[in-house]
């Protein structure tokens, strides 16, 4: 019972460790009552694999038509909802470009000049994977965007077609708002019980997660050894150099070039918010101290905040699709697959598009993941090493994506006209 009342985050650092222990200790061979438990790891960890991708389609289409919806009703969508929807689609392009960039400097997958797949212990052949991505080439940047009008909506769902599914979400959500009543507030109550319902099924999932942690990753432990670590460090410091220049470089420049505003002033206003968000790994659950601290400490009015904040929560995820991207790339470089430009075009485009129907909460973006690597045609069974360092990423992609929310808030609320954002003098306004 003591294990159980801890947080998430300490179960899945305990599982970690006691899954290098055991694969270490069992390898391979080692059984019991004729069954290895080789095969019992890969068992548990399919499992955990097959109920992250059995998530994907329900939670990913309720979760856009519901958010698409709540901001096309009433005004919303005016010249505020314009330029919030703007903005955020900027910096996450940029988050995600920025990853992208890191990605390919940094070659986490490879080690001394080698693709990292045995070092990590990915089972599916190489041969298999570079098929399924060989012979993409720039013709088939036209074929993302045909793939996003599915002709069949069932077929795409069951095909793991997700560029449809999300561009028909969107579009659904959008004309719901267009209906009358009551058809409207029915349908409306159908979605939001069925995002409910889905939030309440991946909490469930994410409670076994630590064992799906350890599962994964004793089963990779048991057969390449603690190398497996390397390539995943290497992985570990390249999110975080990313997440870095775009917390500390993109989005004060920002704050300073488009708001006018000085940026140190900012980080101080969203100090109690940030620490929050580091610590839940969740930007719903720090939503009203965000709320707070853009209006009390940064001066933003209530306005402009009651509108950009939850909408900023909802569909506003820069760290996240900067880590979507980067572990992508990540899991192809450990196969020894060279990205054409068309196919790293799709997973920049994929990642945008992913990051909006990515629901507030812990550990969600594993499932956007899985979204990319089927659409280029990588294998998912690398996601279940990547869950090692999830949680402490993940955390430090929610303030991300929580500065950047606020961000929004100040950068909106200036363009605005309002006065007093963060304190600023006009001679400062207009430098």
């Amino acid at each position: 019972m003591g294990l159980t009342k801890l947080k998430l985050h300490w179960q899945i650092l305990i599982a970690l460790a006691l899954a290098v222990m055991a694969g270490m200790i069992t390898g391979k061979e080692l059984g019991i009552f004729g069954v290895s438990f080789y095969s019992m790891y890969d068992f548990f960890g399919s499992m955990f694999l097959n109920a992250l991708k059995m998530l994907i389609v329900p939670l990913v289409v309720s979760s856009i038509i519901v958010g698409i919806a709540g901001i096309g009703s009433g005004k919303n969508l005016g010249r505020l909802g314009g330029r919030t929807i703007l903005y955020y689609a900027t910096t996450s392009l940029f988050a995600i470009l920025i990853g992208l960039l890191v990605v390919n400097m940094v070659a986490p997958g490879i080690v001394d000049g080698q693709p990292a797949k045995d070092m990590i212990g990915l089972s599916v052949d190489t041969e298999t994977a570079v098929a399924k991505v060989e012979g993409k080439n720039a013709g088939d940047i036209v074929g993302i965007f045909l793939r996003m009008i599915p002709t069949n909506i069932v077929s795409a769902a069951a095909n793991g077609q997700m560029l449809g599914l999300i561009f028909f979400s969107l579009l659904f959500g959008y004309f719901l708002t267009r209906i009358g009543e009551p058809n409207a507030e029915n349908l409306y109550g159908f979605w939001q019980g069925t995002f409910d319902v889905m939030m309440r099924i991946t909490d469930l999932v994410m409670k076994f997660a630590p064992i799906g942690v350890f599962a994964l990753v004793a089963k990779v432990v048991s057969t390449t050894g603690l190398d497996a670590f390397i390539p995943l460090a290497w992985f570990f410091l390249s999110v975080v150099l990313a997440l870095a220049i775009h917390m500390f470089i993109t989005l004060p420049l920002i704050l300073k070039y488009v708001a006018r505003v000085r940026p140190l002033r900012h980080y101080k206003a969203m100090a109690p918010a940030l620490l929050t968000a580091f610590s839940t790994s969740s930007s719903a659950a720090t939503l009203p101290l965000t709320m707070e601290c853009v209006e009390k400490n940064a001066k933003v009015s209530n306005r402009t905040s009651s509108f950009v904040l939850p909408l900023g929560a909802t569909v506003n995820m820069d760290g996240t699709a900067l880590y979507e991207c980067v572990a992508a790339m990540f899991i192809a470089q450990a196969y020894g697959i060279e990205l054409s430009f068309a196919v790293q075009f799709m997973i920049v485009m994929i990642a945008l598009i992913t990051s909006i129907g990515v629901a507030a909460i812990p550990s969600a973006s594993l499932v956007a993941i899985a979204i990319i690597l089927a659409a280029v045609g990588l294998p998912a069974e690398a996601i279940g090493l990547i869950l090692a360092v999830d949680r402490v990423l993940d955390m430090m992609r929610t303030s991300v994506n929580v500065f950047s929310d606020s961000c929004g808030a100040v950068v909106l609320a200036r363009l605005d006209g309002e006065e007093g954002v963060l304190g600023e003098d006009k001679n400062y306004k207009t430098a």
